[in-house]
């Protein structure tokens, strides 16, 4: 069965014409250049930086980076269109693609000096390097707050200890850097004041512990990391001291959007297969979509990829229109996309879990074999109900939006 088969659902939300063309051009690239080795690469857990780097060719690590370092200077939405159809032919190489950008690329070109761009972006915009974003922490997590990672200032040097944990993109041959945030200070209302790092890979105290073993995502780079008296110049601070958690809270603003149209192609995957295997297999006289109990849960299937696909590229639109000025960036109306960004990770992340759950259930027992693409993307789901903020975050910070004091 093949998860990459024509199914026309429908133009996203706010799509124009260059989007559609675009997105033609990625998934034919995802269907040439990953389809065909996917099943080995995700068996042998193996992250293939030549695929990473024909990414790179294509511009899909510069859509949304200025001329200058060698990108597009396009919109948010062409990002969302790319992550979105390499994740309905494997999520692992798009989550790949979703924190190179998302969690690499966009704290350093928002934040990031003139010189801490010209250094580090050109590279990551091609694809020929790789970075990540240092937040999670064994006791820090949803509440990111609590990082206990600390860096001082010695002698016009950060000198940084501590640790992350599941931090993506870390561990490869050509990742760069990580940003990470840190500790720097307390307030002046005794919360710890935080900071954000760029810590260059090979910086003598920068550990990169073995990779993770984890249930999905398996051609997916994920580390922990830890730094005992990691030593960088002073100018590696990124934006300004104690603006750390702001910008990395609003770094995932954007992230849980792109984790939204990441989660709409492994939706989209699910019903491609669920409708191709319901019409071929034959099951007394027939083919088993011609019964009701199937029938009607691919149907649900098609219900969860349009709702999910509009919530996300509503938030994408949202977002674009703050950028580029097209709406004023009030507060309103910064709140709004905030909202939507939840509400839109919220569902499409739930929706894909269910439609991971209801595609196995179609093929019955061959849903639980390996050699079919659709428990592989099982496996995948999950994480995506957790990456970028829980759901249990996402309901909270919907309710904070509707105005609902909850803690």
């Amino acid at each position: 069965m093949s998860a990459t088969s024509d199914l026309s659902t429908g133009t996203a939300f706010g799509l124009s014409r260059e989007h559609e063309e675009f997105r033609a051009s990625v998934r034919a690239f995802a269907r040439s250049e990953i389809a065909p080795h996917i099943a080995q690469w995700d068996h042998d857990h193996h992250l293939p930086l030549e695929v990473v780097r024909a990414m790179g060719e294509m511009g899909l690590f510069g859509l949304t980076a200025p001329e200058e370092y060698g990108g597009a200077g396009g919109d948010f939405t062409s990002l969302c269109v790319a992550i979105e159809e390499i994740g309905r032919v494997d999520q692992a190489l798009g989550i790949t693609l979703e924190a190179a950008v998302g969690l690499g690329i966009n704290p350093i070109l928002t934040f990031g000096d003139d010189e801490q761009q010209a250094r580090w972006l050109p590279d990551l915009v091609a694809g020929r390097a790789l970075a990540g974003f240092g937040l999670t922490e064994p006791g820090a997590g949803s509440d990111a707050g609590a990082t206990r990672t600390r860096a001082v200032l010695d002698d016009g040097e950060w000198v940084v200890d501590g640790s992350k944990q599941f931090i993506t993109n870390s561990g490869t041959d050509i990742t760069s850097v990580v940003t990470v945030t840190a500790r720097t200070g307390t307030r002046a209302d005794g919360r710890a004041e935080i900071s954000s790092i760029i810590l260059p890979v090979g910086t003598p105290g920068l550990t990169v512990e073995p990779a993770y073993d984890k249930l999905g995502w398996h051609c997916s780079d994920t580390h922990p990391l830890s730094f005992d008296g990691v030593r960088v110049p002073e100018d590696h601070l990124l934006g300004q001291q104690g603006r750390g958690l702001a910008q990395f809270l609003a770094t995932l603003d954007d992230g849980r959007v792109a984790i939204a149209a990441l989660a709409v192609g492994c939706i989209e995957a699910c019903l491609q297969m669920a409708v191709e295997y319901a019409g071929q297999r034959q099951t007394m006289g027939g083919p088993i979509g011609r019964k009701q109990g199937v029938a009607f849960q691919v149907a649900d299937l098609a219900v969860m990829a349009d709702a999910a696909r509009g919530l996300t590229y509503k938030a994408a639109a949202m977002k674009d229109a703050l950028d580029s000025g097209a709406v004023p960036s009030d507060r309103a109306r910064v709140a709004a996309f905030k909202q939507a960004a939840s509400v839109a990770k919220l569902y499409a992340s739930e929706s894909a879990v269910t439609a991971t759950r209801i595609a196995t259930q179609v093929f019955g027992g061959y849903g639980f074999m390996e050699e079919y693409p659709v428990a592989r993307f099982y496996r995948d789901a999950k994480i995506l109900e957790i990456g970028e903020g829980t759901s249990e975050v996402q309901r909270l910070l919907i309710a904070r939006g509707l105005g609902l004091p909850v803690e």
